[in-house]
């Protein structure tokens, strides 16, 4: 007998269950994104030291709650579908990008990032993995340092004298 709707099959249980971590989680980061220190004066800004965790604490919750009150019913493709090695590629290459923005600077170390980020993907436009990356990172730095006044050194730390 197929499961139907109305009655509550073993992935909707591990959906529900994945959904309430979640809200769990989402709860616990909000709570604790209320104790960051604001400076002096940026009480009253739009955009402050906690606007982005109390958006992703909002969009977590919604998320969840959908989960809980909406539950799928469509088959799970399961954890044989996962390419693990990528995954793990990904992870991996996540964690150099940590490391190498303060030393390569943010330019290089993002174009980095995507490049290799796209070659793992199989991107195999040569044009493509050279003028994409360079200019998301290009563009994402002027957009931090122009627009937000967020300073992040755009070059190597030998290069701008940074120790």
């Amino acid at each position: 007998m197929k499961p139907t709707a109305s009655k509550l099959g073993p992935l909707t249980s591990k959906d529900r269950l994945g959904a309430l971590l979640l809200l769990a989680f989402c709860s616990a980061y909000g709570l604790l994104s209320q104790d960051i220190v604001l400076l002096p004066g940026n009480q009253n800004t739009a955009f402050h030291a906690r606007t982005m965790p109390t958006f992703l604490t909002a969009l977590g919750i919604t998320l969840s709650l959908l989960l809980l009150l909406f539950p799928t019913t469509h088959a799970a493709h399961g954890l044989r579908g996962i390419n693990w090695l990528k995954l793990v590629l990904f992870m991996l290459l996540m964690s150099l990008f940590g490391l190498a923005i303060r030393p390569l600077g943010f330019i290089l170390a993002t174009t980095a990032f995507l490049l290799i980020s796209f070659a793992l993907l199989a991107e195999r436009s040569y044009l493509r993995l050279l003028v994409i990356p360079l200019a998301v990172a290009v563009g994402f730095w002027a957009i931090m340092e122009l627009l937000l006044g967020v300073y992040l050194h755009p070059l190597p730390a030998f290069m701008s004298g940074i120790n």
